[in-house]
């Protein structure tokens, strides 16, 4: 590990950015921007969590299904941190400083019942979907429209993985209950 440290832009700076969007205005989205970047993470975290401790008869599908959707918020959470990047901030990166400006509230370390997980994971994607939602109006309100244009396209895929999260949910099966219960 190299002993010379040189720091080119220290966090929770806001520098001149090449998009030309006045400082003021990305200094707000930035941090709208670093707040989803720190959902996400937590999201992203908490997804994969269940994907590794699914059990049950619809164990493969919800499997792939969730390792599908921690996939596109890890995708999601990258665009976020180059846009805000971009806007001439720093991306929150360490798991401190995520977990300190998360706005969402992880699962505990247990292990839950599919339902319980799944209904665990639909109710934190609600909150990440209604804070894209103000975060958009930000964005267009400040007139940066390629950031909103982002989240409206990110928006949109969290609401499609909650959509089908909610049809796990339904009480509608194939599978049958155990004789044994």
């Amino acid at each position: 590990m190299s002993t010379q440290k040189t720091i080119r832009q220290s966090a929770g700076t806001v520098e001149e950015n090449a998009l030309r969007l006045e400082k003021e205005k990305a200094e707000q989205i930035i941090d709208a921007l670093n707040t989803d970047l720190a959902d996400a993470y937590v999201l992203y975290h908490q997804l994969h969590k269940h994907h590794w401790n699914v059990e049950g008869a619809e164990f493969l599908e919800i499997h792939v299904f969730l390792q599908e959707v921690y996939e596109d918020v890890e995708d999601a959470a990258d665009d976020l941190a180059e846009r805000l990047q971009a806007l001439g901030g720093v991306p929150h990166a360490s798991m401190t400083t995520l977990a300190e400006n998360a706005t969402v509230e992880p699962e505990d370390e247990d292990v839950y019942d599919v339902r319980t997980s799944l209904a665990n994971d639909l109710e934190m994607m609600g909150d990440v979907i209604e804070s894209y939602r103000d975060h958009i109006e930000l964005a267009d309100s400040l007139g940066d429209y390629a950031t909103g244009e982002m989240l409206r396209e990110q928006l949109e895929t969290i609401e499609e993985h909650a959509h089908h999260i909610e049809h796990y949910l339904e009480d509608d099966t194939l599978v049958l209950e155990s004789a044994t219960k």
